[in-house]
């Protein structure tokens, strides 16, 4: 079905346009700033345990407070939320500049630094999850969502190539440093963005209790949990076989590691050509064809299990590619439009609970389960159930059934 509003009439929107750009600055600076962190922190230690030290200092707390950025975002104003993080996260990130460029930077420093970071990331999540409707009417929701989708698809390729380029030209820490300049900018730009503060409440209620509130809806919403509840076991599936897994199994394979560097690429590409398409056809019954989607992007575990030849692992990631846009759309078009906007990031934010918390323990328990099983068998395992489970979710009715407001 073709759809009605074309991307030129939603960049006309003031509101989407500087968000647009705000988000577009932002996201150059990040994906150049998670290469330069960590070559930042290797010029500081040579061991990769002190990097993997630095990440879960960023990713632990990401986890612990996202319940607390629902609320604070429903509360405040998403807007505002999303300034604030962006500002802190820059001052963070030129902090860890300056102890990299002085030479005097030590471990600890960096690993504070990045769990407020991290802080930060789990507060910022659910408002910018949950902004889009104040940005455009109802009519352009799902052109603006895919617009925002093709910009992060073109700048998670080009960034951390620029990224590379930066860290060999002045050094880790200068590129670290220009990503905390771009979270200025992108704080900067938000200013001109006109929205409403939330109206104040009738009475004043504690974050205990706007926590509570956010359950009973997402918890009494069928079509929400089911999905979510197979996202804690497909998330941990995806980044066992396919994040720790798949780089092994490349190693001793045919692929190699430039196979594997073009199949994640193929991937990208897949989801940019897939948001061209999604920019013209207007996606009914959201959830449904969003678990299709779930379902081809298990794709290249399943391929992964068969074959390590470079061609056919290609194009299966191309397709999951298109399959992770089309889920990452109907997702965010269903919450959009179905959930009360006063709520809207509480329920972004028990979504990405849900959804990440499992993910560590399917990392840790690639390994081991490979070292009994097989590499490629397990990844061929991991595929199957996650098609199967894609599958499942669609067996209940408020998910299949669910239409476009």
């Amino acid at each position: 079905m073709r759809g009605g509003v074309s991307a030129r009439e939603v960049l006309q929107e003031r509101n989407f346009r500087l968000y647009f750009l705000s988000r577009l600055i932002n996201g150059a600076g990040s994906t150049m700033g998670g290469i330069a962190l960590a070559f930042a922190v290797l010029e500081v230690s040579r061991s990769p345990t002190a990097l993997g030290i630095v990440l879960a200092a960023h990713s632990i707390p990401e986890v612990a407070f996202l319940l607390a950025g629902g609320v604070i975002a429903d509360r405040f104003g998403r807007k505002r939320v999303i300034q604030l993080c962006n500002v802190t996260a820059g001052v963070t990130q030129l902090a860890i500049a300056a102890v990299v460029v002085s030479g005097t930077a030590e471990l600890w420093q960096l690993v504070v630094l990045s769990a407020l970071n991290g802080v930060v990331a789990a507060i910022s999540f659910p408002a910018l999850a949950g902004i889009m409707p104040q940005l455009v009417p109802p009519e352009q929701l799902q052109p603006a969502n895919v617009l925002m989708s093709m910009q992060r698809g073109v700048v998670s390729v080009l960034g951390p190539t620029v990224g590379g380029v930066l860290v060999v030209a002045a050094g880790p820490g200068w590129a670290v440093a220009v990503d905390g300049v771009t979270y200025l900018l992108a704080a900067a730009t938000l200013v001109l963005v006109r929205i409403p503060p939330p109206p104040p409440k009738a009475e004043r209620t504690s974050m205990v209790a706007d926590l509570r509130q956010g359950w009973r809806y997402f918890s009494g919403t069928t079509w929400l949990w089911v999905v979510v509840l197979a996202f804690g076991v497909l998330n941990a599936l995806h980044s066992g076989a396919i994040q720790t897994l798949g780089p092994a199994l490349a190693t001793v394979g045919d692929l190699g590691a430039s196979g594997w560097g073009l199949a994640l690429s193929a991937e990208a590409v897949g989801l940019l050509c897939f948001t061209v398409v999604m920019l013209r056809v207007r996606l009914e019954r959201p959830l449904l064809w969003g678990m299709v989607g779930c379902a081809l992007f298990g794709g290249p575990m399943l391929a992964l299990g068969l074959t390590t030849h470079l061609v056919p692992v290609m194009v299966v990631f191309f397709v999951a590619g298109a399959g992770a846009e089309l889920f990452g759309l109907a997702w965010n078009l269903a919450v959009q439009e179905h959930v009360p906007e006063d709520m809207l990031s509480r329920v972004y934010s028990y979504d990405a609970l849900g959804s990440f918390v499992a993910i560590p323990i399917g990392q840790l328990a690639a390994g081991p389960v490979a070292l009994v099983v097989g590499t490629q068998r397990t990844i061929l395992v991991a595929g199957a159930v996650y098609v199967v489970i894609c599958l499942a979710v669609l067996g209940s009715r408020s998910v299949r059934d669910l239409q476009r407001a």
